[in-house]
């Protein structure tokens, strides 16, 4: 007979008066935090002190810039990784933290709406009432405006279809249909990828910047900060990807898949 263990998630969830998920200690969010303050500090000083630095220690500076980033990537991987053991292998993650969880990405989504719905206020208010700075015109005089018919109205097509192919994953959880969901993450992913390479080609060829009047800084935030969220969403989709592929989710439990899913439509639906 099987003699269960201190050590054994099915002892600890035997002492367990509850069904929720008692965290072990862990160093991933410390770390995470310091090297996104480090990152982010450092940032500041390159971007700020680059006019006036040498180039050695410009360079000082980009590298660890760049290191800092790595560190963040490589902690988020093995944090993550964490989750998706105590999840797909130890079993942890109960209804009821499913239910936690899924209020964690409602508020998370939420909160992101309010971070756009702060550009859109200030596009809007600059277009009502423009000031003298720029000629009281909106948009300004010395900017020529993208046309909204040419890459912007591929790439929101390009945004609205994804949402449909992983609508067609999602399907696929329901009906248990694994090729459903391999073809429309695979979709999904690929044209999250297509995106991101149209945005970089209409960045290219627009003829203004971020320091061109409150509108160039306006632009360039709002769709900058939009493609940060579809680069992140096309990873996140990734990784459920391969994780799909390993066999991690079930008809039952898919709670990743499921806030990849809110998170993308999110970014699909802000693109309108």
């Amino acid at each position: 007979m099987y003699k269960l263990k201190q050590n054994d998630p099915l002892w600890i969830y035997k002492q367990q008066q509850t069904p929720f998920h008692l965290v072990t200690p862990s160093p991933w969010p410390l770390v995470c935090s310091w090297t996104l303050f480090l990152f982010i500090l450092e940032g500041m000083l390159y971007w700020n002190g680059l006019s006036e630095a040498s180039k050695l220690t410009v360079n000082l500076h980009a590298i660890l810039l760049i290191s800092y980033f790595s560190l963040l990537i490589f902690f988020i991987f093995c944090w993550f990784n964490d989750i998706i053991i105590e999840s797909t292998f130890e079993g942890y993650h109960t209804l009821a933290v499913q239910r936690g969880l899924r209020m964690g990405i409602t508020l998370f989504i939420i909160s992101e709406v309010m971070f756009f719905f702060s550009f859109f206020w200030s596009f809007f208010y600059y277009s009502l009432h423009p000031s003298i700075g720029i000629g009281c015109t909106w948009p300004p005089q010395s900017i020529e405006v993208i046309s909204p018919w040419g890459m912007p109205f591929y790439n929101t097509v390009l945004l609205l279809s994804s949402g449909v192919t992983l609508v067609i994953a999602h399907r696929g959880f329901v009906q248990k249909s694994r090729k459903d969901i391999l073809e429309g993450l695979i979709l999904t992913v690929l044209l999250g990828i297509i995106f991101l390479f149209c945005q970089a080609l209409e960045y290219i060829g627009s003829n203004f910047s971020i320091n061109d009047t409150v509108y160039g800084s306006i632009f360039f935030l709002m769709t900058g900060f939009h493609g940060l969220h579809v680069l992140i969403g096309t990873i996140v989709l990734l990784v459920t990807l391969l994780r799909h592929i390993n066999y991690h989710f079930s008809k039952e439990h898919h709670i990743g898949f499921e806030a990849a899913a809110w998170y993308w439509h999110f970014v699909a639906i802000k693109r309108l």
